[in-house]
């Protein structure tokens, strides 16, 4: 399998309809082929892991190319570095997610990364940080209730942030953890929910599932 056969098979499973689509999600359709996110999760499971095309195929820019290379790359050979250079270049929201549930999230720095990203100003690196305290809550299933409650401070800083798509993997990271375990929200939930709505202004029920199971 090389990055020609990863392309020629976007290409031909890709549609204009589904193309057009994509900015309803605020994904920008520029370098897309137009092939749904249902398709490219099954068919990156048929390729398989395989880290040398993951490495080819994220420099080619093409959105699906690089929802394939978060799905096929290796999370125990993903560095400090690859963390590094592939959060600077998501360009959206979906990317991003993708990289942290498929595979950043099972990665050996995650925790490390996740503490750091979640402090940085650029939109998409910071929603990274959050989106893999996300993932982590449903990936991690040795981490302890400590681990998680030492990200709160992260928490209150992040809440203040007025982005939707940082502010939005702030909630849904925060509610992640309530779902998780009960007794890692109940003293900080209701202060991040007053910040959260704050930050927001959104309706007082945003933010409020943290504290449901």
């Amino acid at each position: 399998m090389t990055p020609e056969d990863v392309l020629g098979w976007l290409r031909a499973h890709g549609s204009e309809e589904h193309r057009a689509s994509l900015v309803r999600y605020n994904i920008s359709n520029k370098n897309t082929f137009g092939v749904p996110m249902g398709d490219l999760k099954a068919q990156s499971k048929k390729w398989g892991r395989n880290h040398e095309l993951a490495l080819e195929l994220w420099p080619t820019g093409w959105y699906e190319a690089r929802i394939v290379a978060a799905h096929i790359a290796d999370p125990m050979l993903v560095d400090g570095t690859l963390m590094d250079a592939w959060t600077a270049d998501c360009g959206n929201w979906a990317i991003c997610d993708t990289c942290c549930f498929a595979l950043f999230g099972q990665a050996p720095l995650r925790w490390e990364k996740a503490a750091f990203y979640s402090t940085q100003q650029e939109e998409f690196v910071k929603r990274t940080g959050f989106a893999l305290i996300w993932t982590m809550t449903q990936s991690d299933k040795t981490a302890s209730n400590a681990a998680f409650l030492d990200t709160f401070p992260l928490f209150r800083s992040g809440a203040t942030d007025p982005r939707p798509l940082v502010s939005k993997a702030v909630d849904m990271a925060l509610r992640s953890i309530g779902k998780r375990n009960l007794r890692c929200t109940a003293p900080p939930a209701p202060c991040l929910r007053n910040s959260l709505r704050r930050a927001t202004k959104m309706p007082n029920a945003w933010g409020a599932n943290a504290s449901k199971s």
